[in-house]
């Protein structure tokens, strides 16, 4: 029995899973930032979203990663330094371009670093570590998307700039995933293409 079959503190099984509609996971899409707005979730739902990274899978119990809340008064001081990123790949960089760099920066009601933190040198392999990370980062998607709210992660190469991962305390064998963006939606959405499900499910017949 794995410690995740048990009631956290308890040493009890755990009940058995209530069933419920899965049908609005297929309908989470990425809205871009552009497209967010206040209000931003309340309080009390930034707990629902930020917990349901709780739930990723982790193997051993490493929590091999976090997440940093980028908070209202950080963004103008953000927004710098992603300008500064941008330029420092791009010296001719429209001042269009470093304005919608701004934009990701000070736009949305809410934006959290996802920071993956593998821990090494032990036998659970970094990869699995990363996983981790990523479900992490899904769930807090899913649950921005289920409280009614659009959401989208963006990566980039202001997510290995010196600068950017220095203020955020971002450490030597750490990597920020992405920046994630929730709010209101505001504007609707572009409907992005899905693969067909035969294009990434393959079956093992045992031969």
């Amino acid at each position: 029995m794995s410690p995740d079959d048990r009631q956290a503190g308890s040493g009890q099984l755990m009940a058995p899973a209530a069933r419920h509609d899965v049908s609005w996971l297929a309908e989470r899409r990425s809205v871009a930032v552009k497209r967010l707005g206040p209000p931003a979730p309340s309080n009390d739902e930034m707990q629902q979203i930020l917990r349901a990274a709780l739930a990723a899978p982790d193997h051993g119990a490493l929590r091999p990663w976090r997440i940093i809340v980028c908070t209202p008064d950080s963004r103008e001081r953000l927004a710098s330094l992603f300008v500064v990123a941008r330029l420092a790949i791009n010296p001719s960089a429209t001042d269009l371009e470093l304005s919608r760099e701004r934009e990701k920066a000070v736009r949305p009601p809410v934006l959290l670093a996802m920071v993956a933190a593998p821990k090494i040198g032990l036998s659970i392999p970094e990869i699995e570590q990363i996983a981790s990370a990523g479900a992490a980062l899904q769930s807090i998607l899913l649950s921005a998307h289920g409280l009614g709210y659009g959401a989208i992660m963006l990566s980039g190469s202001r997510c290995a700039a010196e600068n950017v991962r220095a203020a955020l305390g971002v450490k030597a064998g750490e990597t920020i995933l992405g920046f994630i963006s929730i709010g209101t939606i505001v504007d609707t959405p572009k409907l992005a293409s899905r693969p067909d499900l035969g294009d990434v499910v393959q079956t093992f017949d045992g031969f």
